[in-house]
């Protein structure tokens, strides 16, 4: 599967509530699901012995999951194509550690 399936295929099981502009509570999701994962990894250190189990990748790939699925909605919400997404984030990164700013701050380095 592609970007483009997915992010159609994800779309499809949107049932978002309108909250102001259409990508706001999509936005807030990513927010939740990016703290769930966070959580996930937190307990890697708290309850596992900082071993890294199969569990706790399963309950992190979960994680990604969702985390996805906020992002291909929010990028369906502005219009956007998530290959182009990826596309254009590898170019800057390319670019990046082509001329030695990959580490720092600012995103126009």
């Amino acid at each position: 599967m592609n970007f483009e399936e997915y992010q159609k295929a994800a779309h499809k099981t949107s049932q978002c509530p309108k909250i102001g502009e259409e990508y706001i509570y999509p936005v807030l999701g990513l927010c939740g699901e990016a703290g769930e994962l966070a959580n996930k990894v937190k307990k890697i250190f708290r309850d596992d012995g900082y071993v890294l189990t199969d569990a706790r990748k399963g309950e992190i790939k979960k994680e990604l999951g969702d985390i996805l699925w906020y992002v291909a909605e929010i990028s369906t919400k502005l219009g956007l194509e998530m290959d182009n997404i990826a596309s254009s984030n590898i170019e800057k990164l390319t670019s990046r550690l082509a001329r030695g700013t990959i580490t720092g701050d600012g995103d126009t380095r």
